[in-house]
């Protein structure tokens, strides 16, 4: 990625990085705060397993329906006004959560909808800040900004343990995390950059066109899938690891913690430092690199036999699958004019892995125990070796060529 010329960054382009690592940190606060709660709800609503399950799968069906749509939202209405909305969304269904199940599991699952749908759609509009910001900086930092997401995630399981600890209701914490939300994003994304350049404002009533249009390009499908392995592999490591840890090893529940911190742990690091290898060696060739050492993590953490070498394979694993989401971010969004568009074309593929992941591995580690079951992530790691060539940079095309093709 090329560097800018001018060694004093622009004021404004420093304000929209800040701007967008609140987006992303403050997204993953809530999901955390919500997800730290998750044992008192099922306790309270006496959900098993199964049924607790299928609860749950009302966030991903949510947030893959608000996806496709959250393109041409984008679109038309910029990145800042749908992550202001979506975050109101956000905290508005936090507090039907929040009070809906003590009432039962219809308004829960209504809640959850809501909530699933307002994060699939500011998932979208923070990423496509997030490339705008890493385009006028001139760097790649893309994946810094998930690294701030890790960091709210953090923060808001510590800050939930907390409040399980002091005995706070669910109901108390989760509507002021909801006040947080709807006063503190607004005011956070008041500095995020424009979206596009004048010259590359999308005329009136382009935005949905542009939507179906990125459907169609191969490279943008094929980055999709790119990315759809790589967030399986990250989504098996974050649901999965300590349980790998605690049956296939048979370790303690604190073990089988530490095992899942060490591939959180290695997941942030590799993103936060992660930057500097993509501008040094170019998209393909770190993507590559990664995906390769992410197959010999969890191969070590399959055929390991030890625990020490288990936490060796979770802290590979957990470098693997650091960049893979957000190099596909950067790669969608090459062209500013289409890149709300692709974005969510990518997402909405991608985060299909959410949805089928986690029952395709409880499937297999029923069948043939949960180590085993990982040897799917293996292969879509190296399903995303042969498909990185799609992320390579491209350089955007001439508008006027641009227009024709939507139109023809």
């Amino acid at each position: 990625m090329r560097r800018p010329s001018s060694a004093r960054p622009d004021p404004a382009v420093t304000a929209g990085v800040r701007a967008t690592y609140a987006a992303f940190v403050s997204t993953g606060f809530v999901f955390a705060s919500w997800a730290s709660r998750i044992p008192q709800v099922r306790d309270e609503l006496r959900l098993d397993p199964a049924q607790l399950g299928m609860v749950l799968l009302a966030i991903a069906v949510g947030s893959l329906v608000s996806l496709p749509l959250s393109g041409t939202a984008v679109g038309r209405y910029g990145s800042r006004r749908t992550v202001t909305f979506m975050a109101l969304v956000n905290a508005g269904s936090l507090c039907v959560i929040a009070f809906g199940y003590l009432a039962g599991v219809v308004p829960l699952v209504i809640g959850l909808f809501g909530f699933g749908f307002a994060q699939g759609a500011w998932d979208v509009a923070m990423n496509v800040q997030g490339t705008v910001a890493e385009r006028r900086l001139g760097r790649a930092i893309m994946s810094r900004f998930h690294a701030g997401f890790s960091v709210g995630t953090v923060a808001g399981a510590l800050i939930g343990a907390g409040a399980v600890a002091l005995g706070i209701p669910v109901w108390l914490h989760l509507v002021v995390v909801a006040v947080l939300i709807a006063v503190v994003v607004p005011y956070a994304v008041r500095g995020f950059l424009p979206d596009t350049d004048e010259t590359d404002a999308l005329p009136t009533g382009t935005a949905g066109g542009r939507a179906l249009a990125a459907w169609r390009e191969p490279r943008t499908v094929l980055i999709g899938l790119f990315v759809l392995a790589f967030t399986f592999a990250e989504g098996t490591g974050n649901d999965w690891t300590s349980v790998a840890f605690i049956d296939g090893y048979g370790t303690s529940a604190a073990i089988g913690t530490l095992g899942f911190a060490a591939f959180l742990g290695a997941m942030t690091a590799g993103r936060w430092f992660g930057p500097a290898m993509l501008d040094r060696y170019g998209r393909v060739v770190v993507v590559r690199s990664l995906a390769l050492l992410g197959v010999v993590g969890v191969v070590l953490l399959v055929v390991g036999g030890s625990t020490p070498m288990g936490f060796v394979g979770s802290v590979l694993w957990g470098l693997g699958v650091s960049l893979g989401f957000p190099v596909g971010m950067s790669a969608a969004a090459d062209d500013p004019t289409m890149a709300a568009a692709r974005v969510s074309v990518v997402a909405s593929v991608g985060y299909c892995a959410f949805l089928a992941g986690p029952p395709l591995v409880g499937f297999l580690g029923h069948q043939v125990g949960v180590l085993q079951a990982f040897t799917s992530v293996a292969a879509l790691l190296a399903a995303a070796f042969l498909l990185a060539g799609n992320v390579r940079t491209i350089a955007a095309p001439d508008r006027a060529d641009d227009d024709i093709a939507l139109t023809s």
